[in-house]
């Protein structure tokens, strides 16, 4: 039956990138008191969870890029011969775990987990490529929210902000006072 085991034979070689994401985390994470749109406990219980995966996963990435509910890990080198099944499911489910309990909830959270097979020349284009995704990332988040604090119901805001281009124009999101 092991032949049958999909994926169970395909592998990667290094250097790849892993990324997980908080898997439906905008409503796993309502009526847990996480502050939106930003959550100074939230984003230290990510980092912790980053920091404590590159220290005791045993998967030894080099490096760690982290934004919202998204971690990229960097590896060189591989654990379980680079099978592609054991890196992805030990990856999302150590996150789930760590962030679970350094964030001490009662229900659990998941991430999912996909490799990005690179050479050595793309690892500065994919982490350049995450870079203005977390700026985007951060500046809806910051115009959503403020808007909703200015009044407008959830439907409102989005669709205010669709289409909004998120490079200088971004200045009419941001307020000089917030009650944010």
């Amino acid at each position: 039956m092991r032949n049958r085991e999909i994926y169970a034979e395909m592998r990667c070689i290094p250097p790849v990138v892993v990324r997980a994401d908080g898997r439906n985390f905008k409503n796993a994470l309502s009526g847990l008191g996480v502050k939106k749109p930003y959550d100074k406990a939230f984003a230290r219980a990510i980092a912790d969870t980053t920091e404590l995966f590159i220290k005791k996963s045993g998967l030894s990435p080099l490096y760690a890029y982290t934004f919202s509910d998204e971690i990229s890990f960097l590896f060189m080198e591989l654990s379980f011969k680079g099978r592609l099944e054991k890196i992805d499911s030990i990856v999302a489910s150590f996150l789930g775990s760590a962030l679970t309990i350094n964030l001490r909830l009662k229900k659990l959270v998941a991430f999912d987990s996909r490799i990005v097979a690179l050479q050595r020349e793309d690892i500065p284009a994919y982490f350049h490529w995450r870079r203005p995704e977390a700026w985007r990332n951060f500046v809806a988040a910051w115009g959503y929210y403020t808007l909703k604090v200015e009044g407008m119901d959830k439907d409102e805001a989005s669709k205010h902000l669709k289409g909004k281009k998120n490079g200088k124009s971004t200045k009419c999101f941001l307020r000089e006072e917030s009650t944010l």
